[in-house]
């Protein structure tokens, strides 16, 4: 089937997106701080900014063939000399601006992630253990009872 030379611009264009979000999401899963793969807090930091900048490009070719596809239509709809079915941005479209948006915002926050860990050393904070080995079952049974008698209430005191 022939198809149009902008259309399959918009098809590849959201393919190499689909691939490229996909390769960001690894690179993201392998630059997180609570997963054991991928070396040092370093090396986690720059892998962290790569998904990032995968992410961006990822949004960037999604928003770039919406936005050609949405060109080509409002162009083709306005044209009075067009004689051919029309069409209309749809709900597709919107969703493919938003999505990439998303995709975009997320990959600024990834790319963020390096400057918090190089600026700031962490603390770490370290486990003193239990303070004593007696539970409080036993120090229950093993303590002296009180001599204090017991304090009776009547039924105005819970008023």
């Amino acid at each position: 089937v022939s198809l149009t030379g902008y259309i399959q611009a918009c098809r590849g264009l959201m393919i190499s997106a689909v691939c490229l979000g996909f390769f960001g999401a690894v690179f993201g899963l392998f630059g997180m701080k609570c997963t054991k793969v991928g070396g040092s807090e370093q090396t986690k930091a720059k892998i962290a900014c790569l998904a990032g900048l995968i992410f961006i490009l990822s949004g960037l070719c999604s928003m770039t063939s919406c936005s050609l596809y949405a060109n080509r239509i409002t162009s083709e709809f306005f044209d009075p000399s067009f004689v051919a079915q029309k069409y209309e941005l749809g709900a597709a479209l919107f969703i493919g601006w938003a999505g990439a948006s998303l995709s975009i915002i997320g990959g600024i926050i990834f790319c963020f992630s390096i400057s918090e860990n190089s600026n700031s050393a962490r603390r770490g904070y370290a486990y003193n253990g239990a303070t004593s080995v007696m539970s409080s079952r036993t120090k229950v049974h093993n303590s002296v009872p009180d001599k204090t008698p017991p304090k009776h209430f009547d039924k105005n005191a819970y008023v």
